[in-house]
C-alpha cells in the first residue's frame, strides 16, 4: 500500500496528531428506523504534514456522500446572526462596496451572510451544494448555485456572470479534500483588484485549547496562520490582512488578494501573527507532542464524572447536537446509559438520534419537561447564548458544564 500523500505539497504523511479511532460522519443524524440498521464507522486519525505542516484528516468518504443533505443551518444561531451582520456591515465600510459590485460567497449555507448584503443593494450569489440548505437560501431571495466548488465551476461562473470584487469562503476551507483546485478556483473568480476573506478555526487554538472534537470527517484540513499562508501564495494570492475571532473557539479571519495587483499594503499583524507562531514552534513537531495525552485525560474526567452522576441517581442531559458533540460523545464512550437525551433549537435535527451514540434529540422544551440535575453544553463555543437562553434552569438549580479545554461547571 502507498503511503498517504498530503493534499497540499504531495509529500507522504507519516506523523500522527491525535487517533480519535473510529467514528460515524459527525452529521448522519438517523431516523428512528435509522437505528434498527447498521452504521458506517470511519478512522478519525489525524495526521501532519513534516514538509508543508498541514494538519490533516485523510478523506474516508466523498463530499457527496457528507454535504449534499446537510443537517446545519446557520441561521439557527443568534450569536451567529449579529457575527454575519458585523462582518458585512464592515467590509462594506472598508471596501466602499455598493451596487456596483458583486459579493459571492462559497459554501453559503442558508443565505445568512449574503441578505446582509443584498439588503444593502449589492449584488450576491450564494454557491452551496447541499440542496436541502440552498433551497432555504433561495427562499429568502439570494440566488444559489447548487454545485460543489472548484475550478472548473469556477471558470464556468467567471464567463456567464463574470468576477467577484468581494469572495467570501467562510468555515468551508477546512471542508475541501481538494484543497488545491479549490483555491485555485478561489483564484480565477477573484477579480484583478477584489478581496477574499476566508474564515476558518485556528490551530493554535485547537491545540492550545484541547479542541479536538472540532475533529470529524468533514474537516479534511486544520490551519495555522503558516500552513494558509503557504496554500495561498501557491496559486498566486497574498495575505494582507488577519484578525483573530472568538467564532468557534478561536478563528482566523484572512483577507487576500492577487500577489500580483499590489492594490493594498501587507497588514503588520500578518507577520506578528507568523512570528508569534513561529516562535511557538508551529513549524516543527514541538507544541504537538502532548496533545494526544490531554484529549485521553479529558474521556477519562468525562466519563468518571458521568458514572458518578448516574451512580448517584442524578441526571445528565446535553444541550445542542452538534458535529463536534458527536466527535466528543464517540470518542469517549458516551450512550443513553450516561446521558439520556440531548435538546437542539433546529426543526431538522428535532426527533432524530445523534450518529454512532443513538442519544435522542428533542426539542428544547424538553428540558423543562424534565428538568436535570446537570446540562452538558456540547456547542461549548455558544456556551453564553445558551445559558441565556436556559435562565430559568439555572435559577432552578441545574448545573451547565462544558468539557472542552477541560470537564468544567459554569458559575
Amino acid at each position: 500500500m502507498s503511503p498517504l500523500a498530503c493534499r497540499f505539497c504531495s509529500q507522504p504523511l507519516a506523523e500522527s496528531f491525535v487517533d480519535l479511532g473510529v467514528s460515524p460522519l459527525a452529521n448522519a443524524y438517523l431516523s428512528a428506523a435509522a437505528c434498527e440498521q447498521p452504521e458506517t464507522f470511519y478512522p478519525l486519525h489525524v495526521l501532519r504534514c513534516t514538509h508543508c505542516h498541514l494538519v490533516q484528516l485523510p478523506a474516508v468518504e466523498s463530499p457527496e456522500t457528507i454535504f449534499r443533505e446537510y443537517a446545519y443551518f446557520s441561521s439557527m444561531s443568534e450569536s451567529w446572526l449579529a457575527h454575519a451582520e458585523a462582518f458585512a456591515a464592515a467590509v462594506t465600510a472598508r471596501f466602499g462596496l455598493d451596487a456596483r459590485h458583486r459579493v459571492v460567497e462559497v459554501a453559503s449555507n442558508d443565505g445568512y451572510l449574503l441578505r446582509c448584503f443584498a439588503r444593502r443593494s449589492i449584488p450576491v450569489l450564494g454557491i452551496e451544494p447541499a440542496r436541502n440548505v440552498a433551497a432555504a437560501a433561495e427562499k429568502i431571495g439570494v440566488p444559489t448555485v447548487v454545485e460543489f466548488f472548484g475550478s472548473e465551476l469556477a471558470e464556468r461562473l467567471l464567463a456567464e456572470r463574470g468576477p467577484a470584487d468581494l469572495l467570501v469562503a467562510n468555515n468551508v476551507l477546512a471542508h475541501t479534500p481538494d484543497l488545491n483546485d479549490f483555491v485555485d478556483g478561489l483564484t480565477r473568480l477573484l477579480a484583478a483588484t477584489g478581496v477574499l476573506t476566508l474564515e476558518f478555526p485556528h490551530l493554535v487554538e485547537l491545540v492550545e485549547n484541547n479542541q479536538f472534537d472540532t475533529i470529524y470527517h468533514e474537516h479534511f484540513s486544520y490551519f495555522s496562520m503558516l500552513s494558509v499562508r503557504a496554500v495561498l501564495a501557491a496559486h498566486g494570492l497574498e495575505i494582507f490582512d488577519v484578525e483573530q475571532l472568538p467564532t468557534h473557539g478561536g478563528s482566523l479571519r484572512i483577507f487576500a488578494q492577487h500577489a500580483d495587483s499590489a492594490t493594498r499594503a501587507v497588514a503588520p499583524r500578518v507577520a506578528t501573527l507568523e512570528a508569534r507562531e513561529r516562535d511557538a514552534g508551529y513549524h516543527t513537531a514541538a507544541p504537538y507532542r502532548g496533545f494526544a495525552g490531554r484529549v485521553r485525560a479529558i474521556r477519562r474526567h468525562l466519563l468518571r464524572f458521568l458514572i458518578e452522576q448516574a451512580d448517584a441517581g442524578r441526571t445528565v442531559a446535553g444541550y445542542g447536537a452538534p458535529a463536534k458533540g458527536n466527535t466528543l460523545l464517540n470518542y469517549c464512550g458516551v450512550r443513553r446509559d450516561l446521558l439520556a437525551f440531548t435538546v437542539d433549537r433546529s426543526p431538522h435535527k428535532q426527533g432524530r438520534f445523534l450518529p454512532g451514540t443513538r442519544i435522542p434529540i428533542l426539542a428544547p422544551e424538553a428540558l423543562r419537561a424534565q428538568p436535570p440535575d446537570h446540562v452538558l453544553i456540547l456547542p461549548w463555543n455558544l456556551r453564553q447564548e445558551i445559558r441565556g437562553q436556559l435562565a430559568d434552569l439555572d435559577a432552578r438549580g441545574t448545573r451547565f458544564l462544558v468539557a472542552i479545554p477541560d470537564l468544567t461547571e459554569l458559575a
